[in-house]
């Protein structure tokens, strides 16, 4: 059984990564500020352009801990891997099956049901939990235009369609977003989705949270031998994690959006702790984006059951056991790659 480790988020501005024996060393003006074993790790998370040291990514690579730098508000820059996992047919049949469009859209129809699915659940469960203090109308009938969406995409014939329907179930699904935000008001409202950059706190918080999973499920696929740079719903580019985008429209309302939510509507975070630039971007102050950091570690750590698998398991541990399907899928083992429905 796999173990989830550990990430560690380096946000502190102007520090280094070294290396010293098993440990990675934070060092900030040549002053050791902290040290963490490598054993204890999967992944290194640097933020504000920190650098690290060769011998680091070295060792890092050996032990296939992803060491991933993003910018200070979340922005991808660049990541450093190992060895490829797998063998080299695993990935030969995912490059074959990305050229096939009737798998590409038989694979795009589960993971957009599945999407439609899980934010209509959102939904739903705000409706049960907070019936009395929301529109309920209002509510029911997008959860039911998004059922609706559901039925529509089996007779969908081609990626476009498919992106179509995706394209008008995350509208309607967004539209409602703003009454699901329940403490606050004055400080996190939500009008429209909008990003790069995003230009208010709840956008600047989806943002930064979106991009914390797709590392994680970038870094899951090439766990299990998978490119995750080519997808089969959104187009290979390059630089794009293409595959990590597909898998993660099955995840964004049940797990990044409720995790915003959970955080704006239990007050853990405040208004304070954002700040507009000059070009109107929004992003999040250091001592923030500790707070978020940390309870995101904590959220991985929560159960959840896998429709599936029918066990028990840890919402950190679902983008390694998707990946896993999606390659048992390529590989021919199951007769169909089989979403994650909450």
């Amino acid at each position: 059984m796999r173990i989830l480790a550990n990430t560690l988020y380096v946000t502190q501005p102007n520090s280094y990564l070294s290396l010293d024996g098993e440990n990675v060393v934070i060092l900030v003006a040549d002053t050791e500020s902290k040290r963490v074993p490598l054993h204890n790790l999967q992944s290194i998370v640097s933020f504000n352009y920190t650098g690290a040291s060769p011998a680091l990514m070295g060792e890092c690579a050996k032990r296939d801990i992803a060491l991933t730098f993003l910018t200070e508000n979340g922005r991808f820059l660049a990541r450093v891997i190992g060895k490829t996992h797998g063998n080299v047919l695993l990935r030969k049949n995912q490059y074959i099956a990305s050229d096939n469009e009737a798998i590409c859209i038989e694979i795009s129809k589960n993971i957009i049901s599945a999407k439609l699915f899980n934010s209509r659940l959102v939904i739903e469960r705000a409706i049960r939990d907070y019936g009395l203090r929301l529109d309920a109308i209002k509510l029911k009938e997008v959860s039911n235009s998004l059922s609706s969406s559901i039925k529509q995409l089996q007779s969908c014939e081609n990626l476009d369609e498919i992106r179509g329907i995706e394209g008008e179930g995350a509208n309607r699904y967004f539209s409602v977003f703003d009454d699901l935000i329940l403490q606050q008001k004055e400080d996190f409202h939500f009008i429209t989705r909008n990003r790069r950059p995003p230009t208010d706190n709840i956008n600047a918080l989806l943002s930064f949270v979106y991009t914390l999973l797709a590392n994680d499920i970038a870094s899951a696929l090439e766990t299990v031998g998978l490119d995750p740079y080519v997808g089969f719903l959104h187009t290979d580019r390059p630089g794009r994690v293409s595959l990590a985008l597909d898998l993660i429209e099955e995840l964004r309302s049940i797990l990044a959006d409720r995790f915003v939510l959970n955080l704006v509507n239990t007050r853990q975070i405040s208004g304070t702790g954002f700040n507009k630039k000059e070009d109107g971007a929004v992003i999040m102050d250091d001592d923030t984006r500790k707070i978020v950091l940390v309870a995101w570690q904590k959220k991985k750590q929560e159960l959840t059951m896998h429709s599936m698998l029918k066990e028990n398991i840890k919402w950190g541990l679902i983008p390694y056991y998707q990946s896993l399907l999606m390659s048992r899928y390529l590989r021919g083992d199951i007769d169909s790659y089989p979403p994650f429905f909450w």
